[in-house]
C-alpha cells in the first residue's frame, strides 16, 4: 500500500521550522540533547571557540549521515506538522546544530531576532542572499548587539524568505536531497542527511555568529552589516 504524500507549503515549512527550533532549545526529543546543552558539551572542550565549533559541525557531519541517528527521532513522528517527517527530522537536525552555535557564539537562543537568524543558516549559501534582499548589507561585521537591532518587520521579511527557500528545496527535490530513506519497524523514518548540505550550513552558522558576531560591536549609529565571504 502506497503512502500518502503530505503537501507542502509555505505555512507548514514555517510550522515545521518553528517546531523544530522548540524541540532543539526546549527538548522533548527522546536521545537527543538540546542545543544549549550541545552547545555548552563543545565550549568545554580544548581549542578556540572557532576550533570548538568545527568539531560541532565535523560532529554533526558524521552523525547525522548515519542512518541509525534520524531513526532514533521517535518523537518527530508523532509531531503536529502535516509535513513528511523525514524532512522535519532533517530540519531539525540541522537546526539543533545552528542554534548550537548561535549559542556558543554567545547569542541568546530566546530572543526572535536570534531565532530568524537561526532559520536563515537552513538556506546554506542561499542565506546571503535573503539576508541582501531583506535591507542588511554584506560587507563588514555583525555584533551580538547588532541582532537586537533589526526592525520586526525585517525580521519578518528575512522568516518569510526563508520559507520560500526550503519549500523549493524541498518541494522540488524531495527524498532525493535527503539522501537514502529506510523504513523501519514502528513505521519511523531513518535515513542520511546530505552531509554537504550540513557541512556548508554549519560553516554559515559560524561565520554569522561567531566569527563575526564576536568582532567589535557596532556603535548605535552604525549600520548592521554581515560579512558573508
Amino acid at each position: 500500500m502506497g503512502t500518502k504524500t503530505k503537501s507542502l507549503t509555505h505555512d507548514t515549512i514555517m510550522k515545521a521550522l518553528d517546531w523544530s527550533y522548540d524541540k532543539a532549545i526546549n527538548g522533548g526529543i527522546p536521545g537527543m540533547d538540546t542545543a544549549i546543552e550541545l552547545a555548552e558539551n563543545y565550549s568545554n572542550k580544548r581549542g578556540t571557540l572557532i576550533e570548538n565549533a568545527n568539531s560541532l559541525i565535523r560532529w554533526q557531519n558524521t552523525k547525522s549521515a548515519t542512518s541509525g541517528f534520524l531513526s532514533g527521532l521517535g518523537g518527530v513522528i508523532v509531531m503536529p506538522v502535516a509535513i513528511p517527517a523525514n524532512i522535519t527530522s532533517v530540519i531539525l537536525v540541522q537546526m539543533r546544530m545552528v542554534a548550537a552555535i548561535a549559542h556558543m557564539g554567545g547569542h541568546d537562543l530566546k530572543s526572535d531576532e536570534v531565532r530568524t537568524f537561526v532559520y536563515a543558516c537552513l538556506a546554506g549559501n542561499g542565506a546571503k542572499d535573503i539576508l541582501k534582499n531583506s535591507g542588511i548589507q554584506i560587507g563588514k561585521k555583525l555584533a551580538i548587539s547588532g541582532i537586537k537591532k533589526i526592525p520586526g518587520e525585517v525580521i519578518k521579511k528575512i522568516n518569510q524568505a526563508v520559507g520560500f527557500r526550503l519549500l523549493t528545496k524541498f518541494g522540488e527535490k524531495g527524498v532525493i536531497n535527503l539522501g537514502k530513506m529506510v523504513p523501519i519497524a514502528g513505521g519511523l523514518i531513518g535515513g542520511t542527511v546530505d552531509a554537504v548540505s550540513t557541512n556548508t550550513i554549519g560553516n554559515v552558522a559560524r561565520k554569522i555568529f561567531i566569527e563575526d558576531a564576536t568582532k567589535k560591536s557596532f556603535d548605535d549609529n552604525e549600520p548592521i552589516i554581515i560579512d558573508m565571504k
